[in-house]
């Protein structure tokens, strides 16, 4: 079993859409990610009504990795609804703006992540290929606080 595998089954486990309340969906889009030391971690989407609660799955597992161990730097990264990311569903298995943006706050090592865009052939694409010219480069360079 490669790290995909285990990555994709470690994410299934937490998909099973549920009604929280009438006014909370949780679990119909999970995440895996490997951390630097290899690690896993995992995290669904909770999205609420009022819009402001609303949390992708890919920065619940980024925030479970650094709650649990201080960690930021991320390696592989997989997300989804009800099966594998695959090319022929658009948009499948890529982080939203938010998310995205999130991941590259979080450290600057994780422009250099593997993001799975097609579980099948194993293809995938990099946070900075998806971020290029980011507004926060020169900050990392130069030590600049927020």
């Amino acid at each position: 079993m490669d790290i995909w595998e285990t990555l994709y089954l470690k994410a299934k486990e937490q998909y099973h859409p549920a009604k929280v309340s009438p006014f909370i969906y949780a679990h119909h889009v999970v995440c895996a990610i490997e951390s630097e030391n290899g690690e896993i971690y995992t995290g669904f989407c909770i999205e609420g009504c009022s819009g402001v609660m609303n949390l992708c799955a890919e920065r619940v597992a980024a925030l479970n990795m650094y709650v649990n161990s201080n960690q930021t730097v991320i390696k592989r990264l997989i997300v989804f609804r009800e099966e594998a990311p695959n090319t022929e569903l658009e948009g499948s298995g890529m982080p939203c703006g938010a998310c995205r943006e999130f991941l590259m706050q979080l450290s600057y090592e994780n422009r250099n992540m593997e993001i799975m865009t097609d579980f099948k052939s194993r293809k995938t694409i990099t946070l900075g290929e998806l971020m290029p010219g980011w507004w926060g480069e020169q900050r990392y360079q130069t030590g600049e606080d927020a």
